[in-house]
């Protein structure tokens, strides 16, 4: 019998740690993280993470695992939540975006990682801007969400691959055959009332101190990972002003959640379910009517 994995997804300020620790508390289970970076610490007010006093309330896997400097990539998520999931027979996730569940819960199989040494030697001329724009000639589908222009280890190992495949390095070989017996729940909010939520959490995030964390960081030297952070690279560089930030996390926000709802709806079987704040309560007792019939089958 294959293990039972329940995922909630959706854009930020939707409602999902509520969602996912009410049904971890009603199985008895603990929460793996699926946010790419709500893995590292130093990286609080932007990522979102849950609170202390939410983690207080159910464990939460996969949270403050990797020191900032750290990569972390959907291979080492793949690894670490699998790791939970066979361990148990249901499990929740939540949070991620459509690569990261489809790895976790498909046979994904990543490329090898076979290096050319006379690569580097190659490119040793180059900064690392010059390098990633050198990438991003040749591979303009790449997803830069994934991939900093300051891991320059990573952005060398893109090129050989593109180079040789003609493939991004975020191409993976994978079969559709499911590992795990999923429940996928993406959670949706009409666009405008769910642009205002977006709007509101990063104006929360400013409020609790989200430049201050950004500044410590560039201060150790440590790349600015993921919407939220990234966008303060201009800020830095004084390409943008303070108020051209804020308006651009606003808008990536905004962009990653159209995306991801298109990539759910298309790429796996998932269950939509729109949420306002007047049905929030109902939807949720439907929600677990909805997996108390799964669970069933």
């Amino acid at each position: 019998m294959k293990h039972k994995v329940i995922v909630i997804v959706g854009p930020t300020a939707i409602g999902k740690t509520e969602l996912s620790i009410r049904i971890a508390k009603k199985y008895n289970m603990d929460i793996i993280s699926g946010d790419s970076i709500a893995v590292y610490k130093e990286y609080n007010i932007g990522s979102a993470k849950p609170t202390l006093e939410e983690q207080a309330l159910v464990h939460h896997h996969l949270i403050d695992v990797m020191e900032a400097c750290e990569e972390y990539s959907v291979a080492d998520f793949q690894r670490s939540a699998r790791k939970i999931i066979d361990s148990n027979p249901l499990s929740i996730i939540c949070g991620g975006t459509g690569l990261y569940i489809q790895a976790v819960l498909q046979n994904y199989e990543f490329q090898s990682e076979k290096r050319n040494p006379e690569l580097q030697e190659s490119f040793k001329e180059y900064s690392n801007e010059q390098l990633y724009q050198y990438l991003l000639r040749i591979d303009p589908g790449i997803d830069q969400e994934k991939l900093h222009p300051n891991n320059r280890k990573r952005v060398l190992r893109a090129i050989e691959i593109y180079q040789s495949s003609k493939q991004s390095i975020h191409s993976i070989n994978h079969k559709n055959e499911a590992l795990y017996d999923s429940f996928i729940i993406y959670l949706t909010m009409e666009r405008e009332q769910l642009y205002q939520r977006i709007h509101s959490r990063v104006d929360k995030m400013l409020e609790k101190g989200l430049f201050e964390e950004v500044k410590a960081l560039k201060k150790k030297n440590i790349p600015l990972k993921g919407i939220g952070y990234k966008e303060w690279e201009a800020y830095f560089s004084n390409e943008k002003s303070y108020e051209e930030v804020i308006e651009d996390i606003k808008k990536n926000t905004r962009h990653l959640a159209k995306r991801q709802e298109t990539w759910f709806k298309n790429q796996m079987d998932t269950h939509i379910y729109e949420v306002t704040e007047e049905n929030r309560l109902f939807l949720y007792e439907q929600i677990e009517q909805d997996i108390e019939g799964w669970l069933l089958q």
